[in-house]
């Protein structure tokens, strides 16, 4: 019966509690109007915006002037000047320290006509997977260059063979001759997002992690004896071309990039909403990095890719972007090998049609810099 009674005071206690408390607050809602305290807060949260758009877009170019020091006199030089802005682009991106846990699973992964495999490499809790395939007649005595195939956020491995936006390219990049490596990376929007909030929290990126994976993967394939290990492209289209700009800079092996549907004036696109194109809102909250402003444009990122060949392919009609912004970016960028003399090695694919690969360029471009002026890399 004590026990009882003890328990219904200590309930009686707390719903006590719970009743000044709520009548506090009330009084407390009293002193200001629902208007006003909105209006109030709507003021803030203004201030809050022009403060860091201010930062992000106004002070932009005073603060890269300070960040970078390049020096063109040759191109081993533009590296090694570029090398504290590269340390910095690593902690944007903060890929871990992954560990190999395994050795690689393989099992035959056909894509109807096309003999691949999948690829499965343990790295502790994580793996990394991806489809690899050859061209006709690779072989020991015939080694082929490699071509990373990144797909978008919206797709998956086997999105590069097939039509629509990627208009088959990874099946024309073997019909020329290349192998191809098509990583498995997470798609939608919805999961890199919650993924994203976890990386953030944990001190790394999903970006980070990918390129990680990425990069023991590369270990193993660039193994194979069929492959030229020292001739590894890149082409990426979308989130795919998000990821070849944000790696090349961190892996060497690349030689060489092409990005579709993914080049952009970065602070507009960020920071500045505009109806001439689509703006990356908080429902897209995967793709703000800590720090990614603070020094690195679009046209910054590539100086850590040059002296490498890089194509740029843009859609007029591609609503991620005011095209003409995009020239006026490449423009930036093109100067940094018209600096270091190689203004042969940067291409801007401006075409009329969307967001979209643009096969025949990609490939040319590719074959151009892997195979027939290879030995100038």
């Amino acid at each position: 019966m004590v026990k009882k009674l003890c328990k219904h005071r200590w309930y009686l206690f707390f719903f006590a509690l719970l009743l000044s408390t709520l009548k506090v607050e009330g009084q407390n809602n009293n002193f200001v109007s629902p208007e006003v305290e909105t209006a109030r807060t709507d003021g803030y949260e203004k201030q809050l915006e022009n403060y860091l758009r201010h930062y992000l877009v106004e002070e932009y170019e005073e603060r890269a002037e300070k960040a970078w020091n390049r020096d063109y006199s040759s191109p081993d030089a533009l590296k090694r000047s570029v090398e504290p802005n590269r340390r910095r682009w690593e902690e944007v991106l903060s890929p871990p320290k992954l560990v190999k846990t395994g050795t690689i699973k393989r099992k035959s992964y056909p894509l109807r006509e096309i003999q691949a495999e999948w690829l499965e490499l343990p790295l502790g809790m994580l793996s990394a997977e991806a489809i690899l395939a050859f061209p006709d007649g690779a072989s020991e005595q015939n080694k082929v260059p490699i071509i990373i195939v990144q797909h978008g956020i919206g797709s998956t491995p086997e999105s590069p063979f097939s039509p629509g936006p990627y208009h088959e390219y990874a099946k024309g990049l073997l019909n020329a001759g290349f192998a191809v490596l098509l990583p498995l990376n997470l798609r939608s929007i919805e999961r890199r997002n919650n993924v994203e909030r976890f990386a953030r929290l944990a001190g790394t990126s999903l970006p980070g992690i990918e390129l990680a994976r990425l990069q023991h993967l590369l270990d193993i394939v660039l193994a194979d004896s069929r492959i030229e290990p020292d001739k590894v492209g890149m082409w990426g289209v979308s989130l795919g071309g998000m990821a070849t700009m944000f790696w090349m800079p961190l892996e060497s092996r690349i030689k060489v990039g092409v990005v579709s549907a993914w080049f952009n004036e970065r602070r507009n696109k960020m920071v500045v909403q505009d109806e001439r194109y689509s703006s990356f809102s908080p429902r897209e909250e995967h793709a703000f990095f800590t720090g990614w402003l603070s020094e690195f444009s679009d046209y910054d990122i590539v100086s850590l890719i040059a002296p490498r060949p890089l194509m740029i392919q843009h859609g007029k009609k591609d609503g991620i972007a005011h095209w003409p912004q995009v020239v006026e970016e490449y423009d930036k960028s093109i100067v940094h090998y018209q600096k270091l003399k190689m203004p042969e090695r940067i291409e801007l694919n401006l075409h009329e049609g969307g967001h979209e690969a643009i096969v025949d360029e990609g490939v040319r471009f590719m074959t151009t810099w892997l195979k027939e002026n290879d030995k100038d890399q």
